[in-house]
């Protein structure tokens, strides 16, 4: 696996699009990062997980996940090391974070539109008045 390989594989999930965040490449579904290719001079992709996810791989496969270090880790952001890697281990890491991605962009336009009507029922009250 290297960082062509990884592209491919983050690009192939609907709505995926490359961007770049702070000059390093990033992949992204609606707007928002779900893995990044910010640390691949040292030979690792990155994964945004939940921390429950990130024990799992890390348990799992410790030759191939390990917390990034320092806050990221702690917020669930994963290394995969991607020359000990073989394709179906990435696929499925970067679906679980593509995934999570998704689950967190629909709960956020739920509280969007959720606020938008509230502050719209406000508006309306205050001019009934």
């Amino acid at each position: 696996m290297n960082i062509h390989d990884f592209r491919r594989i983050a690009l192939s999930f609907p709505g995926a699009e490359e961007s770049s965040h702070m000059g390093a490449a990033d992949f992204r579904v609606d707007g928002r990062i779900f893995a990044t290719l910010a640390s691949a001079t040292q030979g690792y992709g990155n994964l945004q997980l939940t921390r429950e996810q990130q024990r799992e791989f890390v348990e799992e496969l410790p030759e191939l996940f390990l917390p990034m270090p320092g806050g990221w880790g702690r917020m669930g952001m994963t290394h995969i090391v991607l020359a000990k890697a073989t394709e179906d281990v990435p696929r499925g890491a970067l679906h679980a974070a593509w995934k999570l991605r998704v689950g967190k962009n629909v709960k956020s336009r739920s509280k969007t539109t959720e606020s938008k009507k509230s502050r719209t029922a406000t508006k309306a009250r205050a001019k009934s008045r």
